[in-house]
């Protein structure tokens, strides 16, 4: 599963989960909603796509033909259609996130980056502890604390704020 930022208010104008099954049902030539409000749509080299809004962010999940499939794919209908594939699914990316193909990969790097720092701090943090004689019980237990919750976002797939992290930190 693939999880692309949104840009402030897109999911609102949108219409929620229901405006987004309207969008794939426009960009996709037909959708479905199921009762959690998760639509799922195919188009051509696209088997499956199934997708909403969760937590702020469009969480999808698409299947492609690969391998001799693929291959069946292209000679039967050719790579005319597998381009129209691929430009409907960035038209329905950039519709659905408000952001644009770069504008996206920044997001995801900037991503990246916050989750890297997290688990450095992490790994700092515990090293800190392991060496030093001058942290209380006290101390340790509220960093440890810290660590824990970081732990947790990061496990649960989602992006440690800076500020926990510099808390963090700020601490050691």
């Amino acid at each position: 599963m693939e999880r692309f930022a949104v840009k402030r208010g897109v999911e609102k104008s949108i219409g929620g989960n229901s405006g987004l099954c309207k969008l794939a049902a426009e960009v996709f030539d037909g959708a479905n909603a199921d009762a959690e409000g998760k639509f799922s749509s195919s188009f051509g080299m696209m088997t499956s796509i199934v997708g909403s809004y969760e937590d702020g962010k469009l969480a999808v999940e698409v299947q492609q033909l690969k391998g001799s499939d693929l291959a069946e794919f292209l000679d039967t209908a050719g790579p005319e259609v597998a381009m129209e594939s691929r430009k409907r699914w960035s038209s329905f990316l950039d519709q659905a996130t408000g952001y644009s193909a770069k504008q996206r990969g920044d997001k995801a790097k900037e991503d990246t980056k916050r989750v890297s720092k997290a688990k450095s701090t992490i790994r700092l943090a515990h090293k800190t502890l392991e060496m030093t004689t001058k942290i209380d019980s006290a101390g340790k237990e509220k960093i440890l604390e810290m660590i824990a919750e970081l732990e947790q976002l990061l496990e649960r797939g989602e992006i440690p704020s800076e500020g926990k992290v510099k808390k963090l930190n700020d601490m050691l």
